[in-house]
């Protein structure tokens, strides 16, 4: 298999994964090492901004959960059960002292760690809607650090399932099945070109 190959790959698997194996949990090392990846990520003007809040104990996780949105188009769907919720967390946050705009790293950053988590098993779902005032009370952040995005981490239970966009309907909701796998529909390559 070609580079190209295992990077497409990786990409396939790399979902949003919201439910956890609660035994397994995910180390400090591990979580520096993702962290490390962002470092070598391309970055507007080079400011590099961007600072991460590592959550892996268990006490600090239990803090962070509650102040989570899990899955929009599951509205009948709390999220994860306690035994099904993430180990750890990395809370990506931009340095107000160096810049009040990060540009696109976040997304770059991002995918970085996602993909990197994915290449060693570990599931992530990045979350944009949570209580920021809890989380920066809950986790001690000094005010200069804005949350930006948080990345719940850990191995996966659950099975995603990438299918075509029906062009039919052209419902781009992701759902579950009765027998819980996660279905995520994507546009066809024919959508995504300008003629």
């Amino acid at each position: 298999m070609n580079e190209f190959e295992m990077l497409k790959r990786l990409i396939m698997v790399d979902r949003s994964i919201r439910r956890f194996d609660n035994a397994r949990t995910v180390g400090k090392d591990t979580l520096m090492s993702l962290i490390n990846l962002t470092r070598f990520c391309a970055s507007g003007r080079n400011l590099q901004p961007l600072k991460y809040r590592i959550v892996c104990e268990s006490d600090e996780c239990a803090k962070v959960f509650p102040l989570l949105k899990w899955a929009g188009y599951l509205s009948d769907w709390d999220g994860p059960v306690k035994d099904e919720r993430p180990t750890a967390y990395l809370v990506q946050c931009l340095d107000t002292r160096m810049t009040e705009n990060q540009m696109c790293d976040d997304g770059l950053q991002l995918q970085a760690l996602t993909l990197g988590a994915r290449a060693l098993g570990i599931g992530g779902c990045i979350i944009k809607s949570f209580n920021e005032i809890g989380i920066k009370k809950g986790l001690g952040l000094e005010d200069y650090y804005k949350p930006l995005y948080i990345l719940a981490l850990g191995y996966p239970v659950e099975k995603v399932v990438l299918e075509d966009m029906s062009v039919v309907d052209n419902d781009i909701k992701y759902y579950r099945t009765p027998d819980g796998v996660h279905h995520v529909p994507k546009r066809p390559l024919s959508e995504l070109v300008i003629d």
